[in-house]
């Protein structure tokens, strides 16, 4: 036999050959569709977004090899948020991540068949995305951002830092339920700890913000409460920056606010949410359904406080807050 035919001979054998066993059992690379409400460069997206993915990765999960996560921001616009929702339905992931509930509507309107893990919702009872905390039924499932008790808190955290305050200007979002709903926990405590004054000043646009604040600042013994939504999210520098100009005594409802120069804060750890969502879509990917899985409310709440910003508004801060604190920024 001449030689070039002993050599197309043996190619042709070895084609038929076996594989070895490890190329036969590649990994399948699973694939994961993250919603973000915020903007791609907000620090606290990629905050979140890390802590998803380095949990995935304690889970046995790579990103790059046996999986894939696309991201997408929606920064706070719904219009935006619709068309990455019919997007994601389309790339036909294995579990979409869901981050509030201006992009859990849509992603519900959008299927019915792909697996939803949720977090920082408020009231997904409430909002109809679900049939109960305990089985949620359909094919979402996730963590509720707070109950609406926690707005008390935020009125009492307020009278100890600033004692003399008796008029609060109470910042949210009058377009979702939970807007309204803590409003109307913060109106019900609200005379008990001797506020007299309580004004809604809506996010939906920061001029109207920063009027609203610069009219209520105008008289004295004033303070804000700033309570969770989106909105307060995208403009959270112009409520510091106002708050601290009008020199007013603010409560937040979570950690980056005072990281950003707030005053004091009160809410769930966010970034624990993260890592329980990765939780939920591990099990979801092998092979757990989200009705099965019970909605879960947050089990770990930080008081963080900024000493700094108290100082510049000549605020003695209570010891107790001092020692209670999870962090004081200096």
């Amino acid at each position: 036999m001449r030689r070039r035919e002993f050599i197309t001979l043996l190619g042709g054998a070895a084609a038929t050959w076996p594989l070895p066993l490890s190329a036969q059992q590649a990994e399948r690379v699973r694939r994961i569709s993250a919603l973000m409400n915020v903007a791609a460069d907000d620090p606290e997206g990629q905050a979140r977004s890390t802590a998803f993915a380095q949990e995935l990765q304690q889970l046995g999960w790579t990103v790059g090899g046996n999986l894939r996560i696309d991201y997408r921001w929606g920064a706070g616009n719904i219009d935006e948020i619709r068309k990455y929702a019919t997007e994601f339905v389309a790339l036909a992931p294995d579990v979409i991540l869901a981050t509030g509930s201006m992009t859990l509507g849509p992603l519900l309107e959008a299927t019915r068949a792909v697996p939803i893990v949720f977090t920082l919702v408020p009231d997904p009872v409430g909002a109809g995305y679900i049939d109960s905390l305990a089985r949620p039924g359909g094919n979402a499932t996730g963590f509720l951002l707070f109950e609406y008790s926690i707005s008390g808190k935020w009125v009492e955290l307020l009278k100890q830092i600033a004692p003399g305050v008796t008029r609060a200007a109470v910042v949210r979002d009058p377009a979702i339920s939970s807007g309204t709903g803590q409003f109307g926990a913060i109106q019900a405590v609200a005379p008990s700890f001797g506020i007299a004054e309580l004004r809604p000043i809506d996010v939906r646009d920061p001029g109207e913000i920063e009027r609203a604040v610069t009219a209520f600042a105008r008289s004295a013994n004033g303070g804000l409460i700033v309570t969770g939504s989106l909105g307060a999210i995208i403009h959270r520098h112009l409520i510091i920056k106002l708050a601290a100009q009008h020199r007013l005594p603010a409560v937040y409802p979570e950690r980056f606010f005072v990281k950003d120069g707030g005053l004091i804060s009160y809410g769930p750890d966010v970034l624990e949410q993260y890592r329980h969502a990765a939780g939920y879509v591990d099990r979801i990917l092998k092979g757990e359904k989200p009705a099965d899985l019970p909605v879960q409310a947050p089990t770990k709440y930080e008081l963080v406080l900024n000493l700094k910003t108290a100082q510049a508004l000549g605020l003695t801060v209570p010891l107790i807050i001092q020692m209670t604190a999870n962090e004081v920024i200096e």
